[in-house]
């Protein structure tokens, strides 16, 4: 499926209306990191519970089946779920992906395992795609012998509200509303005590713009007096996420003390805090 507009919603819809006989794995191409093993480990475990639950599974295969699968090689899980084990078509397992050319799939490693994943006699994808330039992630064999594609020209015009949570942003890019609203998103989907703790970074940043940022030590005492964590580690979380987003970022003063700081004009910075407020 392609065409503007995010078609998380529709490709969900799809397969919890369209698809229900069938087993349903989710695949968030929009996600920072994914690991496409353990994505196919699960599809393989998934289709050996399948299979007993049929009593379908031929008994000379079952040793072999019992074989961890954690401990396979990428090419013997691509085996079995292409049928070289068990032979019984009738079966398999739906595989939906949001963001096939997410940059959590992105890579051309993970593009051949999942092309390859689409071949297999088990397996159907059905994935969406949003970026114009997506097809060049493929090379012939993988559009038309591997993934097969029917395309669906599906224009939503639905905001990515989910997929923009999870995509990198540089504040410090485009217009200072546009930053400022763009955080407010992300900051939006935190919890009250992250968005505090983000508040006191951003309020020492206006009141303190000489500086190279708000020292770490710093914000966890004031963090901690105002009793919105309770040790280092639930504020490391919280910069965590603050950092995953790229909301706040770090440099070094001329002591060589790590500082904390917001890559937004103060003009930016300024317009956040009264839409948090």
């Amino acid at each position: 499926m392609y065409g503007f507009g995010s078609k998380k919603s529709l490709i969900e819809d799809f397969a919890s209306t369209a698809l229900t006989e069938y087993s349903v794995v989710v695949i968030n191409g929009y996600l920072q990191s994914i690991n496409i093993k353990q994505v196919i480990i699960a599809l393989a475990e998934i289709l050996v519970e399948q299979f007993k639950s049929k009593r379908k599974a031929p008994s000379g295969n079952l040793p072999k089946l019992q074989q961890p699968f954690s401990s396979r090689a990428m090419d013997d899980l691509l085996l079995f779920l292409d049928g070289s084990e068990m032979d019984e078509n009738d079966s398999f397992i739906c595989v939906v992906v949001n963001n096939i050319d997410g940059p959590g799939l992105r890579d051309s490693e993970t593009q051949q395992y999942l092309a390859r994943l689409a071949s297999c006699s088990y397996i159907r994808v059905v994935a969406s795609i949003d970026h114009v330039n997506a097809p060049l992630l493929w090379d012939k064999k993988m559009v038309h012998t591997q993934f097969n594609w029917h395309w669906y020209h599906v224009s939503t015009f639905a905001p990515y509200k989910v997929e923009g949570l999870f995509f990198p942003m540089i504040l410090a890019h485009g217009s200072s509303n546009q930053s400022a609203k763009t955080a407010v998103i992300v900051l939006q989907s935190l919890t009250p005590n992250a968005q505090s703790v983000f508040r006191i970074l951003a309020e020492y940043q206006l009141s303190h713009p000489d500086e190279e940022g708000m020292a770490i030590d710093n914000l966890y005492s004031i963090s901690r007096e105002r009793f919105l964590v309770s040790s280092q580690v639930t504020l490391n979380a919280h910069l965590t996420e603050f950092k995953d987003h790229e909301l706040v970022k770090t440099r070094r003063n001329p002591d060589g003390q790590d500082c904390l700081y917001i890559p937004l004009a103060n003009e930016a910075l300024e317009k956040l805090l009264s839409e948090i407020s």
